[in-house]
């Protein structure tokens, strides 16, 4: 993992045992337990949710060259995700009121995983030329995403959408 910016630092407990990070690196690491399960879109990134308990939810996400997210946060959720395969790039974007915002962005390779806690505001992307996959984990499972965009002012909310509404 890498570091980042102040705002974007997750609960000290996030790596541990059963902890979204270890759940989607394990998960990550052993294919033969979804890729029957996995599919591509041309139109967008494809998603399925693997699992949901009171604790978590699990989604297995593929990527073709050239998909990616808008800047968005998961809300209130913490989590992880892990690439089971190829390459992701991360933009991460923290904002304090009076100061302009800073942006880290960096490549997350097979094997790698980035740790997050609420409010964490990003933009994911396959910038390569293969194929990516990857297994992300929220905690508690996701209920809002917000929508931002960056300007010279900063960080702009556009949006909110709704689980179960809006995916």
């Amino acid at each position: 993992m890498y570091a980042v910016p102040e705002l974007t630092v997750p609960a000290a407990d996030i790596a541990r045992w059963g902890s979204p990070a270890s759940l989607a690196m394990g998960l990550a690491a052993h294919p033969e337990r979804w890729w029957r399960l996995l599919d591509y879109r041309t139109d967008t990134r494809w998603y399925r949710l693997l699992e949901r308990t009171e604790q978590h939810e699990v989604w297995l996400l593929s990527w073709l060259p050239g998909q990616s997210t808008d800047l968005h946060d998961h809300g209130p959720a913490s989590g992880a995700f892990a690439i089971a395969a190829g390459t992701l790039t991360e933009r991460v974007v923290a904002a304090k009121p009076g100061r302009p915002p800073v942006e880290v962005t960096r490549a997350l390779s097979t094997g790698r995983c980035r740790a997050f806690g609420p409010h964490y505001i990003h933009h994911v992307a396959n910038t390569g030329t293969v194929p990516a996959v990857s297994v992300h984990v929220y905690s508690p499972g996701l209920t809002v995403m917000n929508r931002y965009r960056l300007d010279p002012s900063g960080v702009c909310h556009l949006a909110v959408e709704q689980a179960g509404v809006d995916w």
